[in-house]
Parts: C-alpha cells; structure tokens; sequence
C-alpha cells in the first residue's frame, strides 16, 4: 500500500484507496478530459469532487498539488520509478496517462508529435477562446449588455478555430485519422461545452461545421465518454 501522506491535499480529501489513481476534478470541459481518458485506459482511480461554490480549488490543500488552483488535479501512486507524482494542467495529465500506457497516442515518433500539436491546438486556442466567448455570453451578459464587443471577439474567434477543425475532419473520422487519441479527448468537451454548458450552439452556428458535428457525435458515442462527462458525480 502507497503512501501518499506527503501530498497535503490527501489531508482534506483522504484516498480511500491509495494504491489507486486519486483525480482531484469537476464534470467541466477541463475536468472530464482526465476522467474520460481513465474510463478510456481502464485504469483504476478514485475520484474527488473539487466544490467550487466553497473555493475548494484555492485551499491550501488544493494548491499544495496545483499552485494555478484549477482542476483538474492528480497523483499517480505509481508514476516513473514506482514513485508517486502530482500533476496539473489537463493537456500534461492526458499526455503522461498515454505515455504511461502506451495507448491513445500513435506508436510512431512522428504521429506522437502531431497528436501533441493538436492537444496543444486546444489548451491554447479552443479552450481560452471557448471559455472567454462563454464568460462573456452567459456569466457576464448584464456586465456587456452595452457593449457587444467581447462577445462578438470570441464568437468570432470560437468560429475560426471550428472552422480549422472542420478542414482537419474532413474525410476522417478523429483528429488524428483511423485512431481515436488524446487529441479528440482534449478538444470535444469543449465543443460540447460550448452548447450544454454555454448554450451557445447558434450564436457561434454549429451547423456550419458538419465534420465537426459528426465527430462530436461519435466521440459522445463512446461508452467510457458517456461516463466520464458526470465524473466525479454530484454527492
């Protein structure tokens, strides 16, 4: 049995199981990449909802694992050497659970690498730009009633950056061709997101993107995609 006492968070969050992967989260666009590509490895771990309406993200505890205080979060009993790690940022939790296993990432150097670009294609472009367009849209409507200025910047950016997928889905059916991988797992909850969480499905004109709406589709089809989105689950 790990111990996993030298990582404060597991003070206020005890691991049941600490032989186990522990994911520190919430069912957000960033949040459900990691829980999606765990239900996807079949790896064993125990999740913790992180309460955001009590600013659990910027405990002492949670920011002793992630020092940016944002989910998700995560410690691997067993990470290189046997030893346990912590890890931040869902773009390198999802990097380092397909290097761990060798899976939902291509066999070949040179696929790896652009698997990478598009991984990063999300922690950089859609993932900001999504949330900005979200911020402004639905939480800070009444603040730019008038000024419609920032909405239209990131609805406009929201749609440059589908219009770069859908070119890269045409004819395929993952971002990365025949194989499903860690890119599609960054990418979908946020065009997803886009819609149940921001509802902004017609303001930034999903229909317009066809290959992108077929391969959200089948991404959502996906049985480990089904249950991961409700992890860690309402207590």
């Amino acid at each position: 049995m790990n111990d996993l006492s030298t990582f404060p968070i597991t003070r206020k969050w005890p691991a049941k199981n600490p032989d186990i992967i522990q994911l520190y989260s919430l069912p957000t666009p960033n949040g459900v990449k990691v829980s999606i590509a765990l239900e996807e490895l079949g790896l064993a771990y125990e999740p913790h909802r992180i309460d955001f309406g009590a600013n659990e993200q910027k405990s002492p505890e949670f920011v002793s694992l992630n020092p940016n205080g944002r989910i998700p979060a995560l410690i691997d009993p067993h990470g290189p050497d046997g030893k346990p790690i912590g890890l931040f940022e869902s773009g390198a939790i999802l990097w380092y659970l397909a290097e761990k296993t060798g899976k939902l990432i291509p066999a070949d150097a040179a696929g790896r690498y652009e698997t990478l670009c598009w991984v990063m294609f999300q922690m950089g472009g859609v993932g900001p730009m999504f949330g900005q367009f979200g911020h402004f849209y639905k939480f800070a409507a009444e603040k730019v009633a008038n000024n419609s200025y920032p909405v239209e910047r990131y609805r406009d950016e929201a749609k440059r950056l589908l219009g770069v997928m859908e070119e890269r889905l045409k004819g395929r059916q993952w971002i990365m061709g025949d194989t499903y991988t860690v890119a599609d797992i960054a990418l979908f909850p946020w065009v997803r997101g886009a819609d149940v969480f921001y509802a902004g499905r017609n303001v930034i004109g999903f229909d317009d993107f066809p290959a992108v709406m077929d391969w959200l589709q089948r991404c959502l089809d996906r049985p480990a995609s089904q249950k991961g989105i409700n992890i860690p689950a309402k207590e």
